[in-house]
């Protein structure tokens, strides 16, 4: 077993890894959306009994449902992140609920503030609460002398900081339902998931196909731009190595999302300048959440592309006939690449969770492999991986563009929580701050959904990092690739 953080996300990986086994192997040109085809895989994860669910034949019939989104989910929804109905059925329904700790007492205060007639009694005087009329005000638990009403959040709830999930609008069902006109596909659900019962859409099936037809780059190349936070994942092998090995699956080259990062910190920079107000747009779910929630703001974002797609771009004017795969640790770079202005230049998006996948598909031994240096880009560039990096940055290209008039003040937002709180203050024009670095992932792409791991620890590895390109400045960094900066 790789390190993982969770058994979900070791559970995900071997469904991704038996679906990348079967796209070597086999186009799917022929119907493998059969039952037979489901079944016969859910089989080779589940052996002869369970090990997470009451029995063996739910926990195959979650397994395929699983197969099913890690081969492109339901093409009728557009959202990237998708609800495995049958597997989100142990969660208590949530809202607030009497526990033991109810003494019985004839003072009923909890029925008085209920102004909906929600909160009954049985015949020891014990309160109860009627979900069907439940509004979840929570002022019944304001007012219980025992603390003895509580309100058990899910966890998927809890970790959306949007407001997108609820109870199914199918009262019958249990299950947690997804409202797309809220969703910003950042995933902090699917990591948080303890049944594994939230998904991202997996594309691997698209990617190794389109691999394989490249016929070692005699159709086209296929180029992996990859996040500069994957210098804290693959932690049992060197990155030089993982490099290696990303081009043994038959990429042409392996080039850092963190130039495009430089080169979108030089423009920002400059927009910046011009307008005197910007939020950035290097986060798509932040950018999302944006158009979403504060509309209003929507002219304030940087009119640049995200990193990703700023050298997907680059790459795709220099090579018309590339193929370019993101890799990285981020959920809603898959809903990016659906965007008319992205998709042009990046065809298909992965998280590290996914190549870890298709890496052991291939048995692939990293740690035994030579290393293939990448360098690209330059300190700043690399940082972006990191809540704050991208505002060193914007700082460090205002610099060295020579705009020392114009001062800097930026807020840099670690979360969606703290993003929701700048944008609430420059709605209403009271925001002190002239650049609104947003990351909706806490600490940065570092906390991805699509992370292998979490924590601290990433932090001082993208710093590390970085610092092996100190001596490289911005603007050396975009002119080593032949890219000019004023373009």
């Amino acid at each position: 077993m790789r390190k993982f953080d969770t058994k979900v996300q070791y559970l995900k990986y071997k469904v991704l890894r038996e679906i990348a086994r079967h796209a070597w192997e086999n186009d799917f040109e022929k119907p493998a959306e059969t039952f037979s085809f489901f079944n016969d895989v859910a089989k080779n994860i589940v052996k002869d009994k369970p090990t997470m669910r009451c029995c063996i034949y739910k926990e195959r019939a979650i397994v395929s449902e699983r197969i099913k989104i890690a081969m492109g989910g339901d093409k009728n929804n557009p959202n990237v992140i998708e609800v495995i109905d049958i597997a989100c059925d142990e969660c208590p329904v949530g809202g607030y609920d009497v526990t033991e700790a109810c003494r019985g007492c004839i003072a009923h205060r909890c029925e008085d503030v209920c102004r909906v007639g929600a909160i009954s009694f049985d015949e020891h005087q014990k309160a109860h609460i009627d979900k069907s009329k439940c509004v979840n005000c929570g002022q019944c638990a304001k007012v219980c002398p025992y603390g003895a009403i509580l309100d058990f959040i899910r966890p998927c709830e809890r970790a959306c900081k949007v407001g997108a999930i609820s109870r199914a609008k199918d009262t019958s069902s249990a299950a947690a339902h997804i409202d797309n006109d809220k969703c910003i596909s950042c995933g902090a659900c699917v990591y948080m998931c303890p049944f594994g019962a939230i998904s991202d859409k997996s594309y691997i099936v698209d990617i190794i196909n389109m691999l394989k037809n490249s016929d070692n780059g005699k159709n086209y190349k296929v180029y992996a731009v990859v996040a500069p936070s994957i210098a804290s994942q693959f932690t049992y092998a060197k990155l030089d190595q993982v490099v290696t090995a990303i081009k043994m699956l038959g990429f042409h080259s392996v080039v850092e999302a963190a130039l495009g990062a430089d080169m979108v910190a030089y423009k920002e920079a400059k927009e910046l300048a011009e307008k005197g107000f910007l939020t950035s747009s290097c986060c798509p779910a932040f950018v999302m959440y944006i158009e979403k929630s504060f509309p209003t703001l929507k002219d304030n974002i940087s009119h640049n592309l995200s990193p990703m797609a700023e050298i997907s771009k680059y790459i795709k004017e220099q090579d018309p006939t590339a193929k370019i795969v993101f890799i990285g640790p981020c959920t809603a770079k898959k809903a990016e690449v659906q965007l008319d202005t992205v998709k042009p230049y990046v065809d298909f998006a992965m998280t590290f969770e996914e190549l870890q996948a298709i890496f052991d598909s291939k048995d692939l031994e990293l740690s035994e492999l030579e290393g293939t240096m990448l360098d690209n880009a330059s300190y700043y560039g690399r940082i972006f991986a990191r809540c704050g990096g991208l505002a060193d940055a914007v700082q460090e290209a205002l610099k060295e563009q020579g705009n020392a008039d114009f001062k800097l003040n930026a807020i840099s937002c670690d979360g969606v929580e703290e993003c929701k709180k700048a944008l609430m203050r420059a709605s209403k024009n009271v925001l002190p701050n002239n650049f609104i670095e947003g990351m909706a992932c806490v600490g940065g792409c570092i906390g991805g959904a699509g992370c292998l791991t979490h924590g601290e620890k990433n932090k001082a590895e993208v710093d590390k990092y970085g610092m092996l390109a100190h001596e490289k400045t911005i603007t050396e960094a975009i002119r080593a690739y032949g890219h000019t900066e004023d373009k």
